[in-house]
């Protein structure tokens, strides 16, 4: 349904597509794989016309919608049900369900379903963005990096709507287990140019390298005849009695097609720095219980331990506390109750994106990667450079001028340098290309020492987990086994993508007084419950409008010693900003578990005053 023909497109004298062709047939689902910055996303945008090209042609049916996912935030319902309606066709319009459906299964809540769209974080927010997309009469679905804001619940959902969706698709993903698990077809922009093959993105991968093996191969030989023929021509030139042979070597060397040897493709090849670690347990926890407010933790009497050489995966859906507890093992938080024990000699390193944020702006990638353990010989800190892709003079960029991804690839870098007994990673994947993940993945595998890891991608999970930490059904608790073990013996509890209500009375008949009496005490209960969170929501808003004066003061401070008014304030100031950020991250965390527990808690008192209302 569309036909891309001989395209080109250039960035400042780089080429990106040199007589690219690629097309999309009806009901094809296409994968689209390419390294980091090879041109998925901007033929994403040329063929929405978002984007210009040099030359060549796109062409589609006239009337063909497409339907692609934005970035851009421009609501105008009251509330996130509403505003997912709008994207219905015309003669769906009255069929909310839909709508309810699609939100459900992307991890809405009905309460949820109400709430003005302001009120969501900006992952939700895409979310709803994600949902209209999904309802609209689109020909054809064009998603980059869907579920980049999606949790694993949500990604198992999607995965089942994209294999049921009756139009074409292309997608763009990291998670090469999702892709797989929705695609027809698979195409890579791959040294310029498209290659595209009916499969999974393994017969993809097979069929570039078969190729380019056959074009080596093909190269070589051609260069062996070509060297076999000037040999020739030098050796004979000269006589007489072969000077018609000579010419007729002479014509067919100038005929003859010169192929270039093919550059090597820069991949992202690494090994975590792993010590011995001489005892069998590393840490334990006990009866681990945390929330940013005391009276409504996110999760309690967690326990598990971590032994020499464990691979630990962190998973369930967003929001439940798993970043929150590699903050705590990393130590960077104190839980409310229980402890963690960590033996004496244990080296922890801690990566999270979050940190992008502390990275220096004005040193280069070189210099960051070396003050994370200013004892690292300078050749090892180029050596990493390299190995996160930023080989010559790419180590000597500024971090201000670097891309998100390429920000977590420093992080990484920063990583590699500190020897460690245990790693902690808190989704090492959003920014890296699927050959990336792939490169992490060996790194885990040949680390000696433990690894504990947040993710959502399924792919990591499969390679990796040993045993998990799940954050499913409002609790946490430590699961032994694989992740296909967790799928086969418990599985999600809310992973249908309907609403779900647990029983919450046994079904009974009320006469009038006792319907009274029963609501009358429910309110009284949810008065008490529900008053002290209103309460908490209200401190941690005046706390975070407090922080967030006393950040502006100091910036204005910090403006005016850096034109020299204040000299001596510089440092003290640089911590104090470093400190309200914290402070402030660490104030909107607790107010948006506190948002999240007052809902969830509205929402259980509204639905038993419901149902003893029969």
């Amino acid at each position: 349904m569309i036909k891309i023909t001989d395209l080109n497109k250039s960035f400042g004298g780089r080429v990106l597509f040199d007589n690219l062709n690629f097309s999309v047939n009806e009901k094809e689902k296409v994968g689209l794989v390419a390294r980091n910055g090879h041109g998925k996303t901007t033929l994403f945008k040329i063929i929405i016309g978002e984007s210009d090209y040099d030359s060549g042609s796109i062409n589609m049916p006239k009337n063909y919608k497409l339907g692609y996912l934005s970035q851009h935030i421009n609501f105008t319902r009251f509330t996130a049900l509403d505003e997912a309606c709008l994207a219905l066709p015309e003669d769906e319009k009255e069929e909310r369900w839909k709508a309810e459906k699609v939100l459900s299964g992307l991890g809405f809540s009905s309460q949820d379903m109400l709430k003005n769209p302001s009120e969501f974080s900006g992952g939700y927010k895409i979310r709803i963005n994600l949902a209209k997309v999904l309802l609209s009469d689109a020909g054809m679905l064009m998603l980059d990096e869907p579920n980049n804001y999606l949790d694993i619940v949500a990604i198992r959902w999607l995965t089942g709507f994209f294999r049921s969706w009756k139009g074409e698709l292309i997608l763009i993903t990291h998670d090469r287990n999702f892709m797989d698990g929705v695609i027809t077809h698979c195409a890579a922009i791959h040294r310029c140019k498209a290659r595209k093959v009916e499969g999974t993105t393994q017969k993809l991968y097979e069929q570039i390298d078969k190729e380019e093996e056959i074009y080596e191969k093909t190269r070589l030989n051609v260069e062996k005849k070509k060297k076999q023929t000037e040999i020739f021509i030098r050796r004979f030139r000269a006589k007489a009695r072969l000077a018609g042979m000579v010419q007729s070597r002479i014509k067919s060397l100038e005929k003859q097609e010169n192929l270039e040897e093919l550059t090597a493709i820069e991949n992202l090849d690494f090994s975590f720095s792993g010590i011995e670690f001489n005892a069998s347990k590393m840490l334990g926890a006990h009866n681990l219980t945390f929330g940013y407010d005391k009276n409504f933790p996110l999760f309690s009497n967690l326990s598990f331990d971590v032994f020499k050489k464990d691979r630990i995966c962190v998973i369930g859906k967003n929001g439940k506390g798993k970043s929150t507890l590699l903050k705590l093992l990393a130590g960077r938080i104190a839980a409310l109750d229980g402890n963690i024990k960590k033996h004496p000699d244990l080296k922890t390193a801690y990566y999270v994106q979050s940190d992008a944020a502390d990275l220096n702006p004005l040193r280069n990638v070189f210099e960051e990667i070396l003050s994370a353990d200013p004892q690292c010989p300078t050749q090892k800190a180029r050596n990493i450079a390299g190995a996160m892709m930023f080989s010559g003079d790419d180590a000597l960029k500024k971090i201000e001028f670097l891309s998100g991804g390429e920000k977590s690839r420093v992080l990484l870098g920063k990583i590699l340098v500190k020897q460690s007994h245990l790693l902690l990673l808190d989704e090492p994947t959003n920014h890296l290309d699927m050959e990336s993940c792939e490169g992490l993945i060996d790194a885990i595998n040949g680390f000696k020492g433990s690894v504990i890891m947040v993710t959502h991608n399924e792919e990591l999970l499969r390679n990796i987990a040993q045993r998990l930490i799940v954050f499913d059904g409002g609790q946490a608790f430590a699961f032994e086994g694989s992740y296909q073990d967790f799928l086969d013996k418990r599985g999600w509890d809310d992973e249908s993508g309907d609403i779900k209500i647990r029983n919450l009375r046994q079904k009974k008949a009320f006469t009038n007084e006792e319907i009274k009496k029963q609501r009358a005490l429910l309110i009284q209960e949810k008065s008490k419950i529900i008053k002290p969170l209103e309460d908490t929501i209200a401190r941690l808003e005046k706390e975070i409008t407090a922080k967030e004066q006393e950040l502006d003061l100091n910036t204005e401070k910090l403006i005016a010693a850096s034109s020299g008014q204040d000299v001596d304030f510089l440092a003290q100031g640089a911590k104090n900003d470093k400190r309200l950020k914290r402070e402030i991250e660490l104030l909107y965390d607790a107010l948006a578990n506190a948002a999240e527990e007052f809902e969830n808690k509205k929402e259980l008192f509204d639905i038993k005053l419901m149902e003893i209302s029969g």
